[in-house]
Formats: C-alpha cells, sequence, structure tokens
C-alpha cells in the first residue's frame, strides 16, 4: 500500500513539475511517466484519464500549499495574535521559493486551463470555496462574533487578491518583497474595515504603556 501510495505522490510530483513549467496543454503523459519514473499504463491505473489527472494535481497542489502555509508554528503571544496568524499564513502564499513558486505557477496555469475544461473548473470551484472558507474561519478568530458573510466577503477579496499578485509576481512584473507589502496592507484593509484595531498599534501602544507603567 505504502508503494501504491508512494507511486500516486510521484506522479502527481512530476505533473505540478511539469504543468508549471509548460501549462495544462503542455502537459503529455508519455514525459509525465518519465518524469515521475513510471509507465504510461500505471498512471492511467491510477488517473483514469487526463482530467482525472487535472483534478488530481489540482488537489495534489491545493494541499501541498495548505501544508507548506501551516508549516511555521502560529503566533499565539502578543496583542492581535490571530491578526497575525492570518497574515503569515497568507504570506506563505508569495515566497520566493521553489516550492511555493512551483505549486503556485502549476495552480495558476490549472485556474487557467479551467476556462477550457468544465470538469477541471468543478474541481477549481471546490478547491476555491475551501480555501475561502479556511481564511473566513482565521477572520472568525480575529473577530468573533462578525456575521459569516462578512467574513466570507473578506475572505474572497483576500483570496481573489492573492491570486492576482501571485501571477504579476510570478510573470515577473512585481517584485515578491512590494507584492508582500501589497497583501501586509490589503489585510490591514480588511480588518479595519472589520471594526479592529491595527495591531501594530495596539503592539505599539502596550509597549509603551509597559514602560511608563
Amino acid at each position: 500500500m505504502t508503494g501504491t501510495k508512494d507511486r500516486r505522490r510521484a506522479i502527481l510530483d512530476a505533473a505540478a513539475r511539469l504543468i508549471a513549467r509548460r501549462g495544462v496543454r503542455g502537459l503529455r503523459v508519455e514525459e509525465l511517466a518519465a518524469e515521475a519514473g513510471v509507465s504510461k499504463a500505471l498512471v492511467y491505473y491510477h488517473f483514469e484519464d487526463r482530467a482525472g489527472l487535472l483534478r488530481g494535481t489540482l488537489a495534489f497542489v491545493g494541499a501541498r500549499a495548505e501544508r507548506c502555509a501551516r508549516s511555521d508554528p502560529p503566533d499565539r503571544d502578543g496583542p492581535g495574535a490571530p491578526l497575525a496568524e492570518l497574515e503569515r499564513r497568507l504570506l506563505r502564499e508569495i515566497e520566493d521559493v521553489p516550492e511555493v513558486r512551483e505549486h503556485s505557477a502549476a495552480r495558476g496555469e490549472l485556474r487557467a486551463g479551467a476556462v477550457f475544461d468544465p470538469e477541471l473548473r468543478e474541481e477549481l470551484e471546490r478547491a476555491s470555496g475551501a480555501w475561502v472558507r479556511e481564511v473566513a474561519d482565521l477572520l472568525a478568530g480575529v473577530a468573533p462574533g462578525l456575521p459569516d458573510r462578512e467574513l466570507l466577503a473578506a475572505a474572497e477579496r483576500l483570496t481573489a487578491l492573492i491570486e492576482g499578485l501571485g501571477t504579476r509576481w510570478l510573470i515577473g512584473i512585481l517584485p515578491v518583497a512590494h507584492a508582500r507589502t501589497l497583501l501586509r496592507e490589503a489585510v490591514a484593509a480588511e480588518a479595519h474595515h472589520l471594526g479592529l484595531p491595527d495591531r501594530r498599534k495596539a503592539a505599539h501602544d502596550e509597549a509603551r504603556a509597559g514602560l511608563t507603567g
């Protein structure tokens, strides 16, 4: 069983790499099998057809991005800790390291492919909905008691912004540092919109109170 899981993961890893480099339309099963070190028959054993392979790859890169975002210990202490954790998790989506670049590029290519593939669109809608829900849940920790529709709307804005910033960063028209600054400003703007105090100001005020207390 472990071997089967390992081979399936190898296929998905290879698919994500190839899609990130060449796009959905450039994915060829023969090349994928060679990249993964398996036979074409094994690719079709795990994924019945090309559509199934693309859906599986989309789910795989989404899960990998989530693991990457969760890889650091959460910021649980200090003023504004829930908002700091939200910002940290979102910033992991725009980070100039090979794994993040690869899964961001692969997801972007899969989103583009969904324009022409209704079945892939369904999987993309599911994955996007799960991501929005996750961000809305993080916002609920920041602003408990707010109506769910407000949290979801804020999460929609933030995730859509990340997709746009990520695309501009990957194609080289937006430096990664500037993209991350814009995302931080967007998080602060959403916090303000939801009626939350600025966490940096709160930290500064608490530090000053400690010095004068």
